[in-house]
């Protein structure tokens, strides 16, 4: 039996160290505690972009790893971020972009008791949707601010019911569930990727994409007002560079009166308008004509 086992486990690291091995990009994701059908779902929607996700026992994962570090250099260090119940992504897409693809993944759920809460949850004051009667005391008994004002269930001020860090209590996660607050955020977690040779870790990854083409954008127009200023010549300023000179060089001319077939009628134009202005100025010079 034993030897059956092995033989099953040796042919499962050879198939994750395949996939390890051809793939561009490799990515280590936490997918512990997601329900089946979202994770079903999530698998379907990656395998879109042909983005592979393989699960398997973290002792697997790591004997994988290692067997892939003799192909390809370097990629033995996601060992590092194998944590929970983990799972291997592979896909040749752009790390950034594989990061933004697992972030979309993450919904919110709501919370059945027992489960720290990752951030502070918060009741803003406000009406709810409920009606006078019981309520009011079992949200009072949750701990929750609650009060009959004009014939209606409100919340009278703003309370972080639970710090983040904190157990969430069972009374308390019912009513939020109850208040429409789900403050439990479940879907995969990318904690790394490799890609040629380099480790990227979550925080580097996680990136507003928005904010990040703004400045971007912002810091390509600097750049080009810069060479246009400094007068750099390269594919992209030379046509402009010419355009500004010929302005410059057409203003001068016209400047210090220099005739050419380019200036002849705009200094006709300008010797007549100062003509008209100086006769005007002077009496009886001008005649019918």
């Amino acid at each position: 039996m034993s030897a059956h086992v092995s033989e099953w486990k040796h042919g499962e690291v050879k198939e994750i160290t395949h996939l390890l091995t051809n793939k561009k990009v490799i990515g280590i994701v936490e997918i512990g505690g997601i329900p089946s059908p979202q994770m079903q779902r999530m698998r379907k929607n990656l395998n879109e972009t042909e983005t592979v996700i393989r699960s398997a026992k973290n002792t697997l994962l790591l004997r994988s790893l290692d067997e892939a570090e003799k192909k390809v250099k370097g990629i033995s260090e996601l060992k590092n971020m194998i944590k929970g119940q983990a799972a291997i992504i592979a896909t040749d897409m752009n790390p950034f972009k594989l990061f933004g693809q697992v972030k979309a993944t993450r919904t919110m759920a709501p919370a059945k008791g027992g489960e720290t809460a990752a951030h502070d949850i918060e009741i803003k004051a406000g009406e709810t949707p409920f009606k006078p009667g019981p309520i009011v005391g079992e949200l009072q008994k949750a701990g929750i601010p609650a009060a009959i004002q004009e014939g209606k269930v409100v919340i009278k001020t703003d309370k972080v019911l639970v710090p983040a860090g904190q157990k969430i209590p069972a009374d308390m996660a019912q009513m939020l569930t109850r208040l429409e607050i789900y403050p439990i955020e479940i879907g995969m977690t990318l904690h790394g990727v490799y890609e040629n040779g380099s480790i990227f870790k979550s925080d580097v990854l996680d990136i507003n994409m928005d904010e990040f083409k703004a400045r971007m954008h912002q810091a390509s127009s600097y750049a080009f007002n810069l060479a246009m200023e400094s007068a750099w010549a390269n594919n992209l300023t030379i046509k402009p560079l010419l355009q500004k000179a010929h302005r410059n060089a057409f203003a001068l001319a016209m400047d210090r009166g220099i005739v050419t077939k380019e200036t002849v009628k705009n200094l006709i134009s300008k010797a007549h308008v100062n003509m008209l202005a100086l006769a005007s100025s002077a009496k009886d010079a001008l005649d019918e004509d």
